[in-house]
């Protein structure tokens, strides 16, 4: 009887160490997605609008210079911009506590984005590297498990830290779980493989776009929309609809996400890619559709729940598409083109959200973030069936 082959180890020193400088990054940005639209309605004095803005156009830079910082981590490694990456995230959090006007935010959250788009691009890029070819879904479902520990635990960490000492004590907190990351990449080392003998054309310099990615990315940019109007809106929201807890919408969510990325962390590895990422955005524009309906604490925890469990899927699957049709020496350049599309969804989502929610309220904005999430399950249908009638089709 025939052995099936060793598993190659997934859980490696350096796997779990990337985990954990993700959930000390992420954090960090829960902690700024918490306090943010509060901070700029209050002692800024901005409206949903500006919250928007601001929340949104980090952006802006990141999309910019994430196809660049791709091709970067092709030539010279990841670990350079992972370690830039926290290291200018420590410094546009720590400058946000010095500044209460609205365009110096704006341009600190300008910084943020280079930082997102060096840390992110250089992060996947080495979770490609370190996961076994045949367990790229579940790598993914367990690394994201940093950033969405992140985004639970960083709103209650930041209201705790608004409520007792401040604003500005909540972004220096942010700035030292930033610096924390730092410290972590030094333990993840390089781990860009030796490409010299890849004989893929895409090795030139100035192929910093991987095309085959970007069919796939606009179905991806509809779940960021969506999820990027409510991270900007949810703690505002909560105010305003009664929540005793602010945060807690943004702790459920996270929080479903973790156990479910846990418990069906093989699932993206089994199922097929697109199919799976269609199916995960109608739940997310189910739930979000929900919110906006439901507008009491009972409907935004239940819509938060249902629209979690889609997210839970979206990405790995997304993700694991994208990958796919990439080599070994394309994984930075796939990677930032891919991310990209996270730039396009969390920048554009608050922002065109925003003008949604500033003359109309914030159900409004969370209704057209749903309906946005549903006509990219459409589209990512519609990819899936030209991809199938491309086939060659074995007619002996």
């Amino acid at each position: 009887m025939k052995r099936p082959p060793p598993t190659e180890p997934l859980f490696t020193r350096q796997f779990i160490a990337l985990g954990v400088s993700d959930l000390a990054y992420f954090t960090a940005v829960g902690v700024a997605i918490f306090a943010l639209p509060l901070y700029v309605t209050g002692p800024v004095g901005g409206d949903e609008i500006g919250a928007g803005f601001a929340f949104g156009v980090f952006a802006v830079s990141a999309l910019v210079l994430r196809p660049f910082a791709g091709r970067i981590t092709d030539v010279y490694g990841r670990l350079p911009l992972l370690l830039g990456g926290t290291l200018l995230a420590a410094v546009s959090l720590a400058l946000t506590a010095l500044t209460e006007d609205l365009f110096v935010i704006i341009a600190l959250r300008l910084l943020a984005g280079v930082a997102e788009a060096a840390f992110f691009v250089a992060g996947f890029a080495a979770l490609a590297d370190l996961a076994p070819a045949n367990r790229l879904g579940e790598a993914l479902s367990y690394n994201s498990l940093g950033l969405y520990l992140g985004i639970a635990f960083g709103p209650p960490v930041g209201e705790v830290l608004v409520q007792t000492w401040g604003f500005c004590i909540a972004w220096l907190g942010a700035a030292a779980l930033a610096l924390l990351a730092a410290a972590l990449t030094l333990l993840i080392g390089e781990t860009r493989e030796d490409t010299s003998a890849d004989p893929s054309p895409d090795l030139s310099p100035r192929r910093f776009i991987h095309r085959p990615s970007i069919p796939i990315s606009i179905g991806f940019i509809t779940s960021l929309i969506a999820i990027g109007g409510f991270l900007t809106f949810a703690s505002l929201y909560a105010v305003r609809i009664g929540l005793s807890q602010a945060s807690l919408a943004l702790f459920v969510y996270g929080g479903v996400v973790v156990v479910c990325r846990i418990v069906f962390a093989r699932v993206p590895d089994r199922l097929p890619s697109l199919p799976l990422g269609a199916a995960a955005l109608g739940v997310i524009g189910a739930g979000l559709g929900l919110v906006a309906i439901w507008q009491t604490p009972v409907g935004l925890l239940v819509g938060v729940v249902i629209m979690a469990v889609g997210v839970s899927f979206s990405t790995p699957a997304f993700f694991s598409a994208i990958f796919s049709t990439a080599t070994r020496s394309q994984r930075g350049a796939a990677s930032g083109t891919a991310s990209a599309a996270i730039d396009l969804g969390l920048g554009l989502g608050p922002i065109a959200l925003g003008l949604i929610a500033g003359p109309f309220g914030i159900p409004w904005a969370f209704g057209v973030g749903a309906a946005i999430a549903v006509a990219g399950g459409i589209w990512t249908l519609l990819l899936q069936r030209r991809t199938r009638q491309r086939q060659p089709v074995d007619v002996a």
